[in-house]
């Protein structure tokens, strides 16, 4: 009988995955705005720079029914599996686990066979997780130690409160609601932890039937959608604390931990200011025993020709970053910040927590600029940075352009046309468009990207 060894991409330390081998696939989940009877897909990027179809679609497989809408989606396993507690450190990284954020349908893919074509094993119809969770609208996935954790944005009926729950790592049996006690959480969106801390940390965005439809300005100007940060015992499952940002910071979004596990602290973005259409991103940190946040970091709003903005903003006679996604670097120093709706992805330096400094800043799509791309200089594109993965060694960043079908519609009512970028990264942060790297996908619109063997926001680490 082999021996069982851990799985080679599974790191204990976020210095060590740093000396990975570098990615040659990536998976970017696909879905389809038009009611034509297609399903949604995962797509198959080749990422190898010396191959012949480097930047080209190599694969891809549909969904068994139509109306997912893909998301966010993830690995079965990580790295989190070599903890001292972990209850099975020989799984693999395998199967990308792939929910339809509207259908509330899991599929289970198995990448192991033919990377490049991986294979629906299962499907997890959204009756088993109503049955035993009560939750739909599923949102994030993380591999943790003991279990495969998903958020989900609301109830079968499309109200509060969202919240998460696990599956199993072998099985992918559906295995119940992970809170026993919620204190005053409702709505839900992101999740992430200290796994040296024993804390999770969960956002905000907003109930199924608050976003479904779109951004409804009457909920946001009357202050409803997330706004606060909550803290939960991870082991004893509990909430502990809540931290309100303010009644004028709206969707309160994307939660990047930091990942030396013996640092407690991360970072949050702010889509929206009602004071004056800034995006900003906040600190978490804790100090004396209790959590705390402040902002950090502060993005205006750009002035515009009403003529050249949605209805949604002509009174604003502004466009405003609407940063939708950060992402960072595995050694904690580079935070890399998307603005959908100005079309920029920015990079700052966040050695110093106090004195972040922006390092670099490229330009694609945005509502008014619509940038182009140095493949097709005189295309302009519209869409904008939305979802960032970064490589394991930092010198790579991918992004796409869509961020949710509803809300695309507002933004960007000519519709978006979507694709795939990428930036190399300078050692002091400089990012710079990789010319022959352009990605369209037709009639699909793109959003989550995975990279094969792992990237910066699926693997939690337990040693420094």
């Amino acid at each position: 009988m082999a021996p069982w060894k851990p799985d080679p991409t599974f790191y204990p330390s976020p210095r060590m995955a740093m000396q990975a081998p570098p990615e040659t696939l990536a998976y970017v989940a696909a879905f389809n705005p038009k009611k034509d009877g297609r399903p949604d897909a995962i797509a198959v990027i080749d990422l190898a720079p010396g191959s012949p179809t480097y930047g080209a679609l190599v694969g891809k497989v549909e969904m068994p029914k139509t109306g997912d809408e893909l998301h966010h989606f993830g690995w079965n396993a990580c790295s989190s599996a070599l903890c001292p507690y972990a209850p099975h450190p020989h799984v693999e990284r395998r199967y990308l686990v792939v929910p339809g954020l509207r259908s509330s349908r899991i599929h289970i893919l198995d990448t192991k066979p033919d990377p490049r074509r991986p294979q629906i094993v299962k499907v997890i119809e959204p009756g088993e997780v109503f049955e035993r969770a009560r939750y739909s609208r599923f949102h994030t996935i993380h591999c943790g130690p003991e279990g495969i954790y998903i958020s989900a944005l609301g109830s079968p009926e499309g109200t509060a409160p969202g919240g998460v729950f696990l599956l199993d790592h072998f099985s992918f049996d559906v295995l119940g609601q992970w809170e026993v006690e919620r204190g005053p959480q409702s709505l839900a969106y992101d999740f992430w932890w200290h796994l040296g801390h024993d804390t999770m940390v969960t956002s905000e965005w907003g109930t199924p039937n608050m976003i479904e439809d779109g951004l409804n300005p009457d909920l946001l100007l009357n202050s409803q959608y997330g706004r606060h940060l909550h803290f939960w015992d991870l082991r004893r499952r509990r909430h502990q604390q809540a931290i309100d940002l303010g009644a004028e910071h709206q969707l309160v979004l994307e939660l990047r931990a930091a990942h030396d596990p013996t640092k407690a602290y991360g970072f949050v973005n702010v889509v929206v200011s009602l004071k004056d259409l800034s995006s900003s991103i906040w600190l978490w940190h804790r100090r004396n025993g209790n959590w705390g946040a402040r902002r950090i970091i502060e993005i205006p709003a750009e002035p515009a020709d009403p003529d050249q903005l949605p209805p949604l903003l002509k009174g604003f006679k502004a466009v405003p970053p609407l940063v939708t996604d950060i992402n960072l670097s595995l050694d904690d120093r580079l935070l890399y910040v998307s603005c959908w709706g100005t079309g920029e992805l920015r990079a700052y330096d966040v050695s110093d927590l106090e004195n972040p400094k922006l390092t670099g800043s490229v330009r694609l799509g945005g509502i008014v600029r619509r940038a182009s791309h140095p493949k097709k200089p005189d295309e302009p594109l519209n869409g904008g940075p939305q979802m960032v993965e970064v490589s394991r060694d930092g010198r790579r960043v991918y992004f796409t352009n869509s961020l949710y079908y509803a809300w695309d519609e507002q933004f960007y009512p000519d519709g978006v046309r979507s694709w795939m970028a990428k930036v190399d990264v300078s050692p002091s942060g400089g990012l710079t468009l990789d010319p022959y790297f352009f990605v369209e996908f037709g009639d699909y619109r793109s959003h989550q990207v995975r990279l094969e063997g792992g990237d910066c926001s699926s693997d939690s680490f337990c040693f420094p």
